[in-house]
């Protein structure tokens, strides 16, 4: 199932396995409560498939993960950041399409 491949990131983990990681990440920030949030769920988790073992693809939980969204200004959800090298290298906000999100991560790779 592609869902196997969606990571969890955390405050605490977040340096370690994102910042620190010698792979294009991409963290999707939302929220339990947020219906855009759902909606983009299964094309993360599909990113997440399609990209294993060439970049990290995962979720972060604003209402439980409050430090790294504020850290990074993050004042509506879905917000996606793709990280290279320990900085930001793309930001999406809102829905887009899965293309757009995987155009930016080869363009990382």
């Amino acid at each position: 199932m592609a869902g196997d491949a969606t990571l969890t990131f955390t405050d605490d983990a977040f340096d370690a396995d994102v910042l620190q990681s010698d792979q294009p990440v991409l963290v999707d920030f939302w929220a339990e409560w947020c219906g855009p949030c759902k909606m983009l769920t299964p094309t993360i988790e599909e990113l997440a498939g399609d990209f294993a073992g060439r970049a990290k693809v995962g979720k972060m939980n604003i209402d439980d993960h409050r430090e790294v969204a504020a850290k990074h200004q993050i004042m509506s959800i879905p917000t996606v950041l793709l990280f290279k090298n320990g900085e930001v290298a793309k930001k999406f906000v809102g829905l887009q399409p899965k293309e757009q999100y995987a155009e930016a991560i080869e363009e990382l790779l």
